[in-house]
């Protein structure tokens, strides 16, 4: 199972990346300053790590220019609210592997994570890249979902709406469980959106396999 560090010190982005990163079977650890993700990415084996750039005892590219003089070889993703070109350059050549910037999309994050880890040959069989349950199949390499013979292309976020659903199965997921995990950290906890695409993947994959549990949320039927 490969490990990940996020280093963010901003509570509720940290805790979001967090939970959507477990869900999707990495284990995860974060940290909140500069001196703390360099003790634990050099005291222990990280697959991957999470960098922001504005951490409060010093700026991330420091640290990561500090990491990489002291040998420290795994891939960083930079994770920024800093849009400009010259801060992306300096952190590419400063020995991040990507550049993502805030505020962002999960998948987009997940999406990137991923292809840093297969390119770094250790992505794990725990790290399942088809899910099954039932006559529900899900390819994370080709996006392509199928029920029973017949393939069924979702667009992104129906994609990622049924994909948490098969990696809880049974589970009842409520609606801010789902906002969260799918439309990020930004949500308004207000908007029905969730149903609306329940009922879109309803109608694709089958109303039979999506259970409403009243004053709870949606279940996936095993």
């Amino acid at each position: 199972m490969s490990r990940i560090l996020i280093a963010e010190d901003e509570a509720r982005i940290a805790s979001f990346i967090e939970k959507g990163l477990k869900s999707h079977g990495f284990t995860v650890s974060t940290a909140a300053t500069a001196q703390e993700t360099t003790t634990l990415v050099l005291g222990s084996d990280f697959d991957l790590l999470i960098l922001d750039l504005g951490l409060p005892d010093q700026d991330g590219l420091q640290a990561l220019e500090e990491l990489r003089g002291q040998g420290a070889k795994l891939p960083v993703i930079i994770l920024t609210a800093r849009d400009d070109i010259d801060d992306k350059v300096a952190g590419l050549e400063g020995g991040a592997d990507d550049y993502l910037t805030k505020p962002f999309r999960f998948e987009e994050l997940l999406a990137r994570v991923r292809l840093r880890l297969r390119n770094r040959s250790s992505v794990t069989p725990s790290e399942e890249m088809v899910l099954r349950v039932g006559e529900i199949e899900l390819d994370l390499r080709t996006r392509q979902v199928c029920v029973g013979d017949h393939n069924i292309d979702l667009p992104t976020r129906e994609f990622i709406l049924a994909e948490t659903f098969l990696r809880h199965p049974g589970q009842v997921l409520s609606r801010e469980q789902l906002l969260d995990r799918v439309w990020g950290y930004d949500y308004d906890p207000g908007s029905n959106v969730v149903d609306v695409y329940v009922g879109y993947l309803r109608k694709k994959l089958g109303s039979q396999f999506f259970e409403t549990v009243r004053g709870m949320g949606y279940r996936l039927r095993v």
